[in-house]
């Protein structure tokens, strides 16, 4: 076995890197057929989540395969190769068979114990299975993980620790509330109707919403997700369908609205949520809290702070909202990087009296918008990094409740300083899972994932030494018949019921010599490090290689002939 995955999740990368990496279907589609197209690769699967993407392979050459499947990672991705690289993971065989079996269960997700992983991992194998680029590793891998991922759910109380990120983000949504008391009888609006749009719509619907508009690009597709959620059940809730461009429309008039589509870009900008919400925040809320409220001249360390005149004479309008970053950057997030080699000129080249004005030696400063501006050039501009709300601004009340669950993001980040907004996204909601409780079965889950791990790998190598004993028994049957065919010459008078004695006989002889070394090389190349005997009996029986590469052919083309969906072996 030579199992190999490479890959980025929300545990070795930030938002801002998987937002960017994110591969749309017929990327992941082009990504397996460069894979398999690769000379080290022999199968190829890729895994991607809205918080992870990761590529696995039957490789030859460990090394080699590495480097490969990082460079295709970088080339289909987009994000240069040297930048994904610190962000990247590798596991080899058993250390491969692990991860995915913990991902299965739901330890490796954003909220521990999900169960949407599952179907997730279906999906990727019937995509590698559609494109021919899945073999024997790969389906019994595939296949063996969603079987630990369903054993998890059943014997343990995994699901107590954790649930989907629907359900996880409109609990941050509702703060302290209860979902069910926070969302009854809000209106919402769904963007999107594919599978996690769905259960955003459905989870809403049992929350106890009084109506939900679903809205996507196939409008066909928003109608029948409505026609599901309207029907007669116990949950049926008034739902209807609209096209992508009645949004910004139907925000006007929504309390909380659900994005989840495989848009590369925004589909809800800061200035349609602003255009949202005008006229339904009351002006007695007052301003927003310190940590949220827009700086004034974008200079790194000194916190957040309102614009004064001493910005007068910046080339860079400083305080339109742009999104959020870390304390004193927010005011330059999101910008180009010509407009950041503006302001750091300006605050370079800044007066005597200006000087004296500012907390932060401006050097310093120029030095750290220099560096943002490094920055800049290669993600386009600042990416939008945000800190933990306090708790004043978190109770601070919200006309309109913001759920992002896509990969790269639906909804501008900017939203979340907006009056009256609530936003919660993937970003968000990694920052508040990193705190969350995790249960007393995670442990018992983690058993059960060492111990299915052992038995793919023992399963695995038994497998690897199979068509070395086919081989030899075959080689055993050979020389049987031969021995009876040189009987026959010298003794032509036997009698059939004579033959057939005698040739069962010269059989079980055989099969009694061969029975206690196949029983037992089986074993001990099951255990670890047991790849050797098969080697070793093919060379004690002085057996044909290519004889027993034919029956691993054969083997191989009865297990596709026996599960039509497998891929190329």
């Amino acid at each position: 076995m030579s199992l190999l995955v490479v890959g980025l999740s929300h545990r070795s990368a930030p938002v801002s890197v998987l937002e960017r990496a994110a591969l749309p279907a017929d990327a992941q589609a082009k990504l397996l057929q460069d894979t398999l197209a690769a000379e080290p690769a022999a199968e190829a699967a890729v895994l991607a989540t809205c918080n992870r993407i990761e590529l696995y392979a039957d490789v030859d050459k460990f090394h080699a395969g590495v480097a490969e499947l990082s460079t295709l990672l970088a080339q289909h991705s987009g994000v240069g190769l040297e930048e994904l690289t610190p962000y990247l993971y590798v596991h080899y065989e058993d250390r491969a068979v692990h991860h995915l079996f913990s991902v299965a269960c739901g330890l490796d997700s954003m909220v521990v114990g999900e169960g949407q992983i599952l179907g997730q991992i279906k999906d990727a194998l019937a995509r590698s299975q559609e494109l021919h680029t899945a073999g024997k590793l790969l389906n019994d891998l595939f296949q063996q993980a969603l079987r630990v991922g369903k054993r998890a759910h059943s014997e343990t109380g995994i699901d107590r620790a954790g649930q989907s990120l629907v359900t996880f983000g409109l609990e941050q949504l509702a703060v302290r509330e209860p979902v069910d008391a926070w969302a009854a009888g809000k209106r919402a609006v769904v963007i999107g109707a594919g599978s996690m749009s769905s259960l955003a719509a459905a989870t809403l619907a049992r929350a106890g919403v009084a109506e939900i508009v679903v809205a996507n690009r196939t409008l066909e597709r928003a109608e029948r997700l409505a026609e599901i959620l309207a029907g007669t059940g116990e949950h049926g809730v008034r739902a209807r369908a609209v096209p992508m461009d009645a949004v910004a429309d139907e925000l006007t008039r929504a309390d909380v609205a659900v994005s989840c589509t495989g848009a590369t870009g925004l589909v809800l900008t800061a200035e349609a949520v602003t255009a949202a919400v005008e006229g339904r925040v009351p002006r007695a809320d007052g301003p927003l809290d310190e940590a949220s409220a827009p700086t004034g001249n974008g200079s790194p360390g000194q916190g957040a702070r309102t614009a004064t005149v001493a910005d007068e004479g910046c080339p860079v309008d400083l305080s339109a909202p742009r999104g959020f970053s870390v304390a004193g950057e927010e005011a330059v997030a999101g910008m180009d990087a010509a407009s950041l080699e503006q302001h750091a000129a300006w605050v370079d080249n800044a007066p005597a009296e200006r000087r004296e004005e500012q907390a932060a030696d401006p050097r310093a400063e120029a030095d750290a918008i220099a560096a943002l501006v490094a920055a800049a050039r290669v993600t386009g501009r600042l990416p939008e990094r945000r800190l933990r709300t306090s708790s004043a601004g978190a109770a601070r009340p919200a006309v309109l409740a913001l759920l992002d669950l896509a990969m790269p993001r639906d909804i501008d980040a900017a939203a979340h300083r907006i009056p009256g907004v609530r936003l919660v996204d993937i970003e968000s909601l990694a920052e508040a899972s990193a705190d969350a409780p995790m249960a007393n079965d995670v442990e018992q889950v983690r058993g059960i994932v060492s111990d299915e791990v052992a038995a793919f790998g023992a399963a695995q190598r038994a497998a690897h030494i199979t068509p070395t004993v086919v081989a030899l028994r075959t080689m055993a049957a050979d020389v049987v018949a031969g021995e009876m065919a040189r009987l026959e010459g010298r003794l032509p008078g036997l009698e059939d019921k004579q033959r057939a004695e005698i040739t069962q006989t010269v059989r079980r002889v055989v099969d009694k010599l061969l029975h206690a070394p196949t029983v037992r090389v089986k074993q001990l190349a099951s255990e670890p490090g047991g790849a050797g005997y098969a080697d070793a009996l093919r060379t004690l029986f002085d057996l044909d290689p290519q004889t027993v590469a034919a029956v691993s052919r054969a083997d191989h083309l009865n297990n596709e002939n026996d599960d039509p969906n497998r891929g190329r072996a």
